[in-house]
């Protein structure tokens, strides 16, 4: 009985196909540099155009063309001014205000007044129970530090993680916010200060982080997750809960802060790696740490040992960016605490204690602004406008080019049928025998180039009009009969 034939009798090895697929992608990768080598980029028309050209083109297309350099010129002046303006720029420090509430429903005493209880006056405080809250956490950056001051009532200062916050309950709602609070931070985390088992849905911590997505204007714009001036959360629960809601910045560049030897040397308690960089370049070159004949190695001081390590006498500046990686950490997240209240005094208050219902608790935190500068360049470089109008400059580059290289290839044309009319019979014996040389030197039978041991048709020419009547032939004479006099 024959056996039936096995499956994988013509199955292709893995790493055949591999290689395969490999080498169909470097034969595509190459068919496109072969394409853009030959891919015309002169847009400059000869000058002995202008001669033969019908009209003022030639000369209207240079003028064209001289504009466009120093147009291009200019362009690129204001693009320098403008990196070395962005790299001078330091961001500005600004006030971002956070208004913090919360409101509830369903809770016990609300039933009570509202008739709610079963017929036996019990609650369910149990699973079933629909004794919620709902927080809500709103921020405004303040154009004005002093902005809204007179709606601040019992103000308290707060020291979080190492910065200053200003914890005030006022009357009223927050104004209108015409800023995004969202752009600030990379993710806000609400912890909650109880276990998980007493958690109605067993979560002790909530969070939000930005999505990624392309630096784009008009989808920041129009996508609700990254762009929001208000974040609210509803649970369950009916009694007071002590939460701590934390903010991790989202600078641009990223900011870090400080290990203790590097704040001795900058005095600074943060900043960003260019920053860093350039003010440890800046505390050399005022304590004349170069040395004389290598100005990029650089002397250690104590404060430089201290930093570097007592073994290290001297460094190379340009791996300084290497070595201060580990005295960079990541900032501490702002922490700001709130307590959850669903008890009766916060949410409706009696109406002559003055007390406004849900009062909201206020934190004013120092923020970096980011550069208007910068915010416009981003806006203007990533405009679908500006994208579309670079894509067809390129078009109608290539576009030129291409006609360019047409009008030299017709030029050409020209060339030859007006030498062929002026004297056929020697432009055709000229012409011949450069095509008798081009066929030598593609079969290997020419001797040093072909033709060029006098075997030609012009050598072989006499008479003023001939190669040995030329002014060249004469100084090449000269040349070898004076160098021979002087032997």
């Amino acid at each position: 009985m024959v056996a039936p034939p096995s499956s994988h009798a013509h199955a292709v090895p893995h790493n055949v196909a591999v290689s395969a697929a490999q080498q169909a992608e470097e034969n595509r990768r190459r068919d496109m540099q072969r394409r853009l080598s030959r891919k015309p980029t002169d847009r400059n028309i000869p000058d002995e155009l202008a001669e033969v050209v019908i009209g003022d083109g030639v000369q209207r297309y240079k003028s064209l063309r001289d504009v466009e350099r120093r147009l291009d010129a200019a362009m690129t002046r204001k693009r320098l001014d403008v990196q070395d303006n962005l790299a001078r720029n330091v961001n500005k420090e600004g006030t971002l205000r956070i208004w913090i509430s919360n409101t509830a429903d369903g809770q016990p005493w609300q039933l009570l007044e509202d008739g709610g209880a079963s017929e036996d006056g019990t609650f369910d405080l149990g699973e079933n129970s629909q004794a919620i809250y709902r927080v809500k956490i709103e921020g405004r950056l303040l154009q004005d530090p002093e902005e809204d001051e007179e709606t601040a009532q019992n103000s308290d200062d707060v020291e979080t993680n190492g910065q200053e916050v200003r914890e005030t309950t006022v009357k009223s709602a927050p104004p209108f916010q015409r800023t995004r609070f969202s752009h600030f931070f990379k993710s806000i985390t609400i912890n909650f200060d109880r276990p998980a088992a007493l958690q109605p849905d067993g979560y002790t911590s909530i969070e939000w982080k930005k999505p990624t997505m392309p630096i784009n204007s008009s989808q920041q714009t129009n996508d609700a997750e990254a762009n929001f001036d208000c974040l609210e959360f509803e649970r369950k629960a009916d009694e007071n809960i002590n939460v701590t809601i934390n903010l991790v910045r989202d600078d641009m560049p990223e900011r870090f802060r400080l290990s203790p030897q590097l704040r001795d040397i900058l005095d600074i308690e943060e900043d960003d790696r260019a920053g860093v960089i350039m003010g440890l370049w800046d505390y050399v070159r005022v304590n004349n740490l170069q040395e004389d004949d290598e100005v990029r190695r650089i002397r250690c001081d104590e404060p430089l040992k201290a930093l570097f390590g007592q073994n290290q006498d001297t460094v190379f500046f340009p791996v300084l960016p290497d070595m201060i990686v580990h005295h960079l950490q990541p900032i501490a997240p702002v922490s700001l605490p709130y307590t959850i209240r669903v008890d009766k005094a916060y949410i409706s208050p009696p109406t002559d204690s003055n007390t406004p219902p849900t009062a909201y608790t206020i934190y004013d935190i120092p923020v970096s602004l980011p550069s208007p500068l910068r915010q416009k360049m981003q806006l203007i470089s990533s405009s679908p406008t500006h994208l579309a109008n670079l894509q067809q400059i390129v078009q109608l580059d290539d576009a030129l080019a291409l006609t360019v290289q047409k009008i030299n290839h017709t030029n050409a044309k020209r060339k030859f049928y007006d030498s062929l009319s002026r004297d056929p019979a020697r432009f055709v014996k000229r012409w011949i025998s450069s095509q008798q040389r081009d066929l030598e030197v593609i079969l290997a039978e020419a001797t040093r180039g072909g033709g060029e041991d006098g075997s030609g048709e012009e050598f072989r020419r006499g008479g003023p009009d001939g190669v040995w009547g030329t002014s060249l032939a004469r100084e090449s004479v000269g040349l070898w009969l004076a160098r021979a006099k002087a032997h």
